[in-house]
């Protein structure tokens, strides 16, 4: 036996189709493979490895903190202390975040890593270098279980502020806005 609709329950049926089209359309591409080509060679990951979660973070934070240079007495620079940031997925939504130290990249899902420095490129003035790093094994199990590598590419800002850092603001922090794309790779 076949249903017929009533007339009004046709037209809500067709709004509703209507309207989950649009909004499928408005989500627009899928984001393109990210071409390790166009990335300077020490940032490149390692043949053997897919990429598995690509992220972006678009008001993150760098804290710095105006504090003595370690080899020169009585001299003082901007001091690197620590990121935070919300990781989103490529249509917006808050998927991690990242913060530290030790820099530290958890997922919603309760997974977690850290990981070391492998290798920095610049990434352009004003902006933070590109950055590579090979991923401690995690802990939980979800998205970042079985992550091999970060790479942290599609940089703006960052970098420590203009401002004097001086004997009379030693101890002063000062917090940077950045943005920039964690693509998270796994092995084949």
């Amino acid at each position: 036996m076949q249903a017929t609709l009533t007339p009004i329950a046709a037209r809500l049926s067709l709004i509703a189709a209507t309207g989950l089209l649009a909004a499928c359309s408005s989500m627009g591409p899928a984001p393109a493979p990210v071409s390790q080509d166009s990335l300077p060679d020490p940032i490149k990951v390692p043949a053997g490895n897919r990429l598995a979660w690509e992220t972006t973070t678009v008001g993150g934070e760098i804290t710095y903190e105006c504090r003595d240079k370690a080899a020169a007495p009585g001299q003082t620079e901007w001091v690197f202390v620590g990121p935070k940031a919300e990781l989103k997925d490529r249509a917006g939504k808050t998927v991690g975040r990242y913060y530290g130290p030790p820099a530290t990249w958890e997922a919603l899902d309760g997974s977690r890593l850290t990981a070391t420095q492998l290798a920095v490129a610049p990434s352009g003035a004003g902006n933070l270098p590109y950055q590579l790093v090979k991923a401690n094994p995690a802990t939980g199990s979800g998205a970042l279980s079985g992550v091999t590598y970060i790479q942290r590419v599609a940089l703006k800002g960052g970098v420590a502020p203009a401002a004097e850092c001086g004997t009379a603001n030693r101890g002063q922090r000062a917090t940077v806005g950045y943005q920039a794309d964690y693509l998270f790779w796994k092995a084949l």
